[in-house]
């Protein structure tokens, strides 16, 4: 098992996204909805690693936009959910949808 992937996916969530305010000095707003921890152990770890990704993307391409978007959408779809982004002026929004 790879280090934290033994954690509740609340708190792996919130350690990448402290991770990530830590290392860039951006913000980054995290929301779960109810639920999540309910999501069976292949869902979360769609979550977790689409979080992850999304992040690394930031990191490397931002403000480009575009890159790794599309594993993203694919790992989405092989737990049967949807993955939608939206650039905006002050940042970009990824929303990751799964089935429960």
């Amino acid at each position: 098992m790879l280090r934290g992937e033994d954690l509740p996916l609340r708190e792996r969530l919130e350690r990448l996204a402290a991770e990530f305010r830590a290392a860039t000095g951006r913000e980054c707003v995290l929301s779960i909805e109810e639920g999540a921890q309910a999501l069976g152990a292949e869902a979360r770890l769609a979550v977790a690693r689409t979080a992850q990704e999304a992040l690394t993307n930031v990191r490397k391409h931002a403000p480009g936009g575009g890159h790794g978007l599309v594993g993203m959408r694919e790992r989405a779809a092989l737990i049967g959910g949807t993955l939608t982004t939206h650039a905006q002026e002050d940042g970009f929004t990824v929303l990751l949808r799964v089935p429960s």
